[in-house]
């Protein structure tokens, strides 16, 4: 593995000498405009692996993507690399339909300390709950960036990510599943506590995500990737792209549903990711994503 190799893939040219905010700041942009958050090796009969070499192997030199255990890993080794102080953290996800959060963790995610403070990295949420930039960890302080406004709430040693949306102008709504999303104003995230984790602790996870027959990623293929001005997703046929803060706090949202045939066409020319096997699209689970 080399990081002059993934710099590379994800266009990065600033300086990496010092590892300071800006630097991490500046690569976590290039890596989430870059890099898709995406589940398609499920769609397409492949296991996803959690194992480093594998993941470097599939998102620096086969231009894929990955979720959370694949993305927020590797640049776990990039931060490393280049001297931060790293660790993984383990999230809960949360599920509006259901009003809660799973039992066990669901969601891989990076501390960095530095500077005597403490940050959230995490380029590995996807679809429009991605943050944008590292985040601060204080409690109940807002942290705006380009996506909205972001804050953690702390109670009990337990941290609450949410996120306050705009609202959103749908071009197409006929299209759209989630009507009421509209009016939403504040969306929790996940939640997670400091309890530094082993990547071991994800083996159970990444392997239930991808067998689990309920599990939102077996029955969404979903593909997102964030864009210098907002976010465009694939799941299943439906591509959605939103444009942030198109005009007075509100996001531009145009949603297309796709042919079959317009698919590989699709994930080669807006999101650069080029399958080795043939896609099965899914999008059977209610379960909203944004």
């Amino acid at each position: 593995m080399d990081i002059k190799e993934y710099f590379a893939r994800i266009s990065y040219q600033g300086s990496h000498s010092k590892p300071d905010l800006a630097t991490m700041s500046d690569i976590f942009q290039h890596h989430i405009q870059a890099v898709p958050f995406e589940n398609l090796s499920i769609h397409c009969g492949e296991r996803i692996e959690l194992d480093l070499e594998a993941t470097y192997n599939k998102i620096v030199r086969k231009n894929r993507g990955g979720w959370c255990m694949e993305n927020n890993y590797l640049l776990f080794w990039v931060l490393k690399t280049l001297g931060y102080d790293v660790t993984l953290l383990g999230a809960k996800v949360f599920v509006p339909e259901l009003d809660g959060y799973p039992e066990e963790i669901d969601h891989l995610l990076l501390r960095v300390d530095l500077d005597g403070k403490s940050y959230i990295v995490d380029v590995g949420f996807g679809m429009a709950y991605q943050l944008w930039q590292p985040m601060e960890l204080i409690s109940g302080t807002d942290q705006p960036q380009t996506p909205g406004v972001f804050r953690f709430q702390e109670e009990n040693g337990t941290w609450y990510l949410e996120k306050v949306k705009r609202k959103q102008w749908v071009l197409n709504s006929s299209n759209s599943t989630s009507p009421n999303v509209e009016d939403e104003v504040c969306r929790r995230v996940y939640l997670f506590t400091l309890q530094p984790r082993d990547i071991e602790e994800f083996r159970g996870c990444n392997a239930h995500l991808q067998t689990a027959p309920d599990s939102l990623f077996v029955t969404k293929s979903i593909c997102s990737l964030q864009t210098a001005d907002g976010i465009r997703a694939l799941v299943g046929w439906k591509l959605t792209e939103i444009k942030y803060n198109y005009r007075d706090n509100m996001d531009l949202v145009e949603i297309r549903m796709l042919a079959d045939e317009e698919i590989e066409k699709t994930l080669r020319e807006k999101f650069n990711v080029t399958l080795d096997k043939k896609l099965v699209p899914a999008n059977t689970s209610k379960l909203s994503l944004f």
